[in-house]
């Protein structure tokens, strides 16, 4: 039906939904687990449950699953990160761990372009301390 916008996919199911976001996830925290900058950010021995959340809360951002509000509330996304002194060498080194997963994934170049756009905004707006 003409204009009928509720038939349309969501870019989650666009870019391949659970399979891509748990891809680009996945390759993202490879690079973190070693990264001497950003892996003292996360407090939890296991990388597992991060990656779980993140996975959950990208899914749901891109017009997925809610498991991520169901489960946690709103993302309030700052608020969690204040505990954190994110710089913007710590910024840089997120993205270039995300290109990575990104890249891994293989999107068509609107969708990683989109992609991009967002995360690199996101990160930008994470940045909480000087140098």
């Amino acid at each position: 039906m003409s204009g009928d916008t509720s038939t349309a996919a969501s870019f989650y199911d666009q870019i391949g939904g659970h399979d891509t976001i748990e891809l680009i996830v996945r390759v993202f925290y490879e690079g973190v687990a070693d990264d001497d900058v950003l892996r003292p950010l996360y407090p939890e021995a296991d990388l597992g449950p991060a990656e779980e959340r993140f996975r959950m809360f990208l899914e749901q951002y891109w017009g997925g699953p809610t498991t991520y509000s169901q489960q946690r509330g709103h993302p309030r996304l700052r608020m969690r990160h204040a505990p954190f002194a994110v710089t913007m060498l710590a910024r840089d080194r997120w993205l270039l761990h995300f290109r990575a997963g990104l890249d891994a994934a293989n999107l068509s170049p609107e969708h990683d372009a989109q992609f991009w756009a967002y995360v690199e905004h996101a990160a930008t707006f994470m940045v909480n301390t000087a140098s």
